[in-house]
């Protein structure tokens, strides 16, 4: 399209896709070793680290150390959905900087109105955030 850009902000970054991919593997049930589990998603370990860790924190797996150590989730992953993921993997999901909690927008003070745009904005990200919310991690990853 003519006013299409080259780069588009992504709400779904690397870092998230890989968390996905992770929970793709966990979601067998098995424990699998972070070798193996970066072998079969294709993603570098010290991304891995950073994911397993951040997934770990949220209760969402449980990652040992040691000769029967590895990563086992630890979620019902219909339970999960594409907006709490987002949540712990720390992405910002917001259209415009003016759907931030506390923002304050220079308009709205300047002028002393409402602005139409960002009630607009406001919105669509509600329909964003229900959308994202109503999408479970397992309806992702299953090949239903």
């Amino acid at each position: 399209k003519k006013y299409m850009r080259e780069k588009l902000a992504m709400i779904i970054t690397r870092e998230t896709d890989y968390a996905l991919r992770i929970l793709r593997t966990l979601g067998d049930g098995q424990r699998h070793t972070m070798k193996a589990l970066c072998a079969e998603e294709a993603i570098p370990q010290q991304f891995a680290y950073k994911i397993i860790a951040k997934l770990s924190r949220a209760g969402i797996v449980h990652n040992a150390r040691g000769s029967n150590g590895g990563c086992l989730l630890s979620c019902d992953l219909k339970e999960l959905s594409l907006y709490d993921l987002l949540e712990i993997m720390g992405e910002d999901y917001q259209i415009n900087a003016c759907m931030q909690p506390g923002y304050e927008c220079a308009w709205e003070k300047n002028c002393g109105n409402t602005c139409g745009i960002r009630r607009k904005l406001a919105k669509i990200q509600k329909h964003l955030q229900e959308e994202l919310a109503n999408h479970s991690i397992y309806f992702l990853i299953s090949s239903e």
